[in-house]
């Protein structure tokens, strides 16, 4: 049986991907009932959570570069950053940022229930562009994003600067409800997501896909020197 959160997404994925197919891969993990549990938190505080295909691609990229060190931009109720930490190795610590102390406490408690220990995550109430700037450059092996998308491109920038040579940045809600490919669409969100796409395609420092899992996940990883 499908999940909820495939069949919600199931609505709005591409006509040109067999539904079934695609339902298939969104299910292939699994979730666990404190990932439900999240999902529930971000639905009645009107988060919209990553998808569950979205989630285990971020789970396999942290574990492809053994990460230890991940910052996380938008805590969101906790759904993205358990995926990243399922991925991390065992005495990896996640830094997650978010404008809204709320989250941050539904997050906290999101992780304890699935039995991270405290020492494992630093939760940090705030802007991200005031926070993120104030972090050691170079240090970190995933940077993944998921705030306001106005501010993407910022995004970006302070990821290169964080990430060592070989680490991965990733970004949510790359293809937005279908909006990034219908040109129709000139808002000022979806209009930053293009330009985010634009930036990381045309960066020669970076190499890059686009997944079309959950709502678009776009990943790149920072060529070694």
């Amino acid at each position: 049986m499908r999940t909820a959160a495939a069949r919600h997404w199931e609505g709005i994925i591409a006509t040109g991907i067999d539904p079934a197919s695609w339902a298939y891969a969104e299910d292939y993990t699994g979730e666990t009932d404190t990932v439900a549990g999240a999902r529930a938190s971000a639905n009645d505080s009107g988060i919209s959570a990553i998808g569950p295909g979205a989630a285990s691609a971020l789970s396999v990229l942290a574990a492809a570069v053994g990460a230890k060190s991940v910052v996380e931009i938008g805590t969101g109720t906790g759904v993205s950053g358990l995926a990243l930490l399922r991925g991390m190795r065992p005495d990896g610590t996640l830094t997650t940022v978010d404008i809204d102390a709320e989250n941050q406490r539904l997050a906290r408690k999101t992780f304890l229930d699935a039995g991270i220990p405290a020492n494992r995550f630093r939760l940090i109430a705030g802007s991200a562009l005031d926070v993120v700037t104030r972090l050691t450059d170079g240090h970190y092996d995933l940077v993944f994003c998921d705030a306001d998308k106005r501010e993407y491109t910022a995004y970006l920038h302070e990821a290169l600067r964080l990430l060592r040579p070989g680490g991965v940045v990733a970004f949510d809600n790359a293809l937005h409800a279908g909006r990034v490919a219908d040109p129709s669409h000139r808002d000022a969100d979806t209009t930053a997501v293009r330009d985010l796409i634009r930036a990381v395609r045309d960066d020669d420092d970076l190499v890059s896909a686009l997944l079309p899992c959950g709502d678009g996940l776009l990943a790149a990883v920072k060529r070694a020197e």
